[in-house]
């Protein structure tokens, strides 16, 4: 464990803040990859300790590997954490990048890590260490949900997770929550909902990360096209290429350069940015360095086509640019939120008669079946100062 955590590639997460750009609505989240890995592991350290002292068996090696698999589970993040993650590759996640470099730990640590391989993949023939890894009930969420919570001040998302660890167990090798801890579920739902809203899907943070997604595609296509682009070397190895999984599995060179890329690399490229020649490039830089934001909309109905057109000619005449070259100006997108997708996994309730059932079968709680729901919300944003 201490190797793994003295190692670059671990330390690289300590230059990766947790939630992007989320300190331009709540300054103090500026937490990092680093603090969120570190609490995880010591969630599912008293997790594991918890399980034994119910009876639960579980070898050494199978208690090291969980603490490995949860440790590195977020490895794979690139710079501000989910905000670039398909913008810098295509249709890469961190999941599997990840993976790849947890591969990479087990060559260059010389330990044997394929037991937490194999729990990470959820291959291991005990399902509950990978439910506790990923699912809708995992040491993930309980950490960063509290941890988020605390550094952005929204106590709405505060979670019980002693007594949710507590109240876990073992049943057929499968996580199940014992029926006195039906309560904490329902509040844990219930801050996960109202975090998103709040914190991760905040329209502000929205429309900053929409910036940031303009600008990096905007670099991309300028350097890619023979235009100088200043920009850090390692920044700069993946604004000339367009990297997929097959070229990360072809070279290993390539991920060696990824572990050298961190949030400092985007902050000082787009600061070279400021007064470059292409005024998308220089204008998107200044608005991101001085927190002159877009404006933002965000509705239940889908945006309107012809309010886009409008906006987007207005955009045209401000700046100077042609129609094509608007899009990097005025953005829109759908985001959605459930804080409950049984369909992926179930929360197990075991009943005190011993029986197993999904959490929204057997609370007799309205608001866990509501959370069900999948919500969607259409957004819309542009530059302050253009009216739509």
């Amino acid at each position: 464990m201490f190797d793994i955590i003295e190692h670059p590639y671990f330390q690289r997460l300590r230059r990766i803040k947790q939630l992007g750009l989320t300190d331009f609505v709540y300054p103090g989240a500026l937490h990092t990859r680093f603090h969120h890995a570190i609490g995880a592991m010591h969630l599912m350290t008293i997790t594991l300790e918890n399980l034994r002292a119910k009876g639960v068996a579980i070898s050494d090696e199978e208690f090291e590997a969980a603490q490995v698999a949860i440790l590195i589970h977020d490895i794979g993040h690139g710079p501000f954490s989910h905000t670039l993650e398909f913008s810098l590759f295509k249709n890469i996640s961190h999941e599997s990048l990840s993976l790849m470099i947890l591969r990479r730990l087990n060559n260059k640590l010389g330990h044997d890590l394929t037991l937490a391989e194999q729990i990470f993949t959820g291959k291991y023939h005990r399902p509950f260490f990978n439910q506790l890894v990923s699912s809708q009930l995992d040491i993930d969420r309980l950490d960063y949900l509290m941890r988020d919570s605390f550094f952005t001040g929204v106590s709405e998302g505060t979670i019980g997770a002693d007594r949710i660890i507590k109240m876990l167990a073992v049943h057929a090798d499968e996580i199940v929550v014992e029926e006195k801890g039906i309560y904490s579920i329902e509040n844990f739902l219930s801050s996960r909902r109202l975090m998103y809203w709040q914190v991760y899907l905040h329209k502000t943070s929205l429309s900053a990360e929409n910036m940031l997604i303009s600008l990096i595609k905007r670099a991309r296509l300028l350097t890619q096209q023979g235009h100088k682009v200043e920009a850090t070397t390692q920044f700069r190895f993946f604004l000339e290429r367009t990297i997929t999984m097959s070229d990360f599995e072809s070279d290993e060179d390539i991920i060696e350069v990824f572990m050298l890329l961190d949030d400092t690399d985007i902050w000082a490229s787009i600061k070279y940015w400021l007064n470059h020649e292409d005024v998308i490039l220089s204008t998107l830089s200044r608005m991101l360095l001085e927190r002159n934001l877009f404006q933002i909309k965000l509705t239940n109905d889908k945006v309107d086509g012809a309010e886009v057109t409008k906006i987007r000619k207005k955009v045209e005449e401000k700046y100077g640019i042609s129609e094509s070259e608007s899009k990097y100006f005025v953005r829109k997108g759908e985001v959605s939120n459930a804080a409950y997708v049984s369909k992926d996994s179930i929360i197990n309730i075991m009943t005190k008669k011993g029986e197993i059932v999904d959490v929204a079968v057997a609370t007799d709680l309205p608001n866990i079946k509501a959370m069900s729901k999948i919500v969607k919300k259409y957004y819309l944003c542009w530059p302050k100062g253009i009216v739509a």
